[in-house]
């Protein structure tokens, strides 16, 4: 027995322990990775083009051009929530990972503050991308 836990439960608690702490360090790597990648969400949102960027700015001169833009603005705000999505829910899962290696409750005061102001933002990621299927009458099952 060590310290009142079997040396075979002890040694997969150091074993998991070991685990946590590589796992922790690949997602702080994605995340970083994330940051300074043109994936970041201020770096999608940023990749915007004009109206005019196709056309004239008429459309009833070339209203495929006008069609074609509509998709992309579409398509590029889906990008843009995702990547925010997915920053956040990576960050999420860094602190998530460092309270089960500490106890969530032996965290910084502000890393508890920070996941809980995460999943709030996700949950209204999420409340506001199924409002806007409801509105198109759409599916709400595959929302973010």
């Amino acid at each position: 027995m060590v310290g009142g836990v079997s040396a075979t439960r002890a040694l997969n608690l150091e074993v998991a322990d070991e685990a946590l702490t590589t796992f922790v360090k690949r997602v702080d790597g994605v995340l970083r990775d994330l940051e300074g990648s043109a994936a970041h969400p201020t770096r999608v949102g940023g990749q915007t083009i004009k109206p005019t960027s196709l056309n004239s700015g008429s459309t009833a001169a070339f209203p495929e051009a006008h069609g074609l833009y509509l998709q992309y603005n579409r398509v590029h705000e889906e990008l843009t929530a995702l990547s925010r999505t997915l920053h956040l829910q990576i960050e999420a899962i860094g602190i998530a990972v460092k309270g089960a290696h500490v106890g969530f409750d032996n965290l910084e005061e502000e890393q508890r503050r920070r996941f809980w102001t995460i999943q709030t933002q996700i949950g209204q990621i999420q409340d506001a991308r199924a409002g806007e299927q409801r509105a198109k009458g759409g599916d709400t099952s595959g929302s973010l």
